[in-house]
């Protein structure tokens, strides 16, 4: 499966790091530099980060859930800038755009902005989600790779691809190294939430699922090297 323009989905937890919680800013440097070995092989790379390592919206009962999903999008925003700083300490060209408007911080979301960005070899950045609440950052990512023409969206998590059962509960939990999108839906496998995957599913943009803690796994992904689980239509691929 050959790909040139790369959405990737990065969690909040990713850029905490060892620290749990807030920004561990050497981690988020490190994920900086593997991003840049992509780029310097010709890929177009926009990330949509998270904002759980400051806030989970769904989790707090006692506020109003639109409030709640505003003050996580604050959270993605944060990690938005110490990701963008990050690559631009090593060189690379970076723009954050953000689903809500906050000029003096970031640029605000426009497509055809972001790829004009893409085109020059810039990294973008998304913050703020979609831009509205009760949508959650995976449904951010499968829409701003639709938006933009995405050929995969790559989610980064802390295991090696999809299983049948969490993997750290049960010793025998199989993995998959491929799934159609139906299977993930109809198994209720939750690597994404439904709405993300049934627009990835509509817009026939495969998903790749890897560990980013072990390091080199994202430019092994990206070139082709078989680990993770891809999601996609074969037919429609084939």
């Amino acid at each position: 499966m050959e790909f040139k323009r790369i959405i990737l989905k990065l969690s909040g937890e990713v850029l905490a790091g060892k620290t749990k919680h807030g920004i561990d800013f050497e981690r988020t440097l490190e994920i900086a530099k593997e991003v840049k070995e992509c780029i310097d092989l010709g890929y177009e790379i926009g990330i949509v980060v998270g904002g759980g390592n400051f806030w989970r919206g769904k989790s707090n009962e006692y506020m109003d859930r639109a409030t709640s999903d505003y003050i996580g999008m604050m959270g993605t925003v944060m990690n938005a800038l110490a990701l963008g700083d990050a690559f631009k300490q090593i060189g690379v060209p970076v723009r954050v755009q953000t689903g809500v408007e906050m000029r003096q911080v970031a640029e605000y979301y426009i497509k055809d902005r972001a790829i004009r960005h893409l085109n020059k070899g810039r990294v973008v950045i998304f913050g703020c989600g979609t831009g509205s609440p009760f949508f959650s950052t995976d449904t951010a990512s499968s829409l701003r790779a639709a938006e933009v023409n995405a050929d995969i969206l790559i989610k980064a998590t802390k295991v090696d691809g999809i299983y049948d059962k969490d993997p750290k509960k049960y010793k025998n939990a199989k993995k998959y190294d491929k799934l159609s999108y139906i299977e993930v839906l109809n198994k209720e496998l939750h690597i994404m939430d439904s709405t993300a995957i049934s627009l990835c599913m509509e817009e026939n943009i495969p998903i790749m699922v890897f560990d980013i803690n072990k390091k080199g796994n994202l430019v092994k992904v990206i070139t082709g090297e078989n680990i993770g689980t891809l999601v996609y239509d074969e037919k429609k691929s084939s």
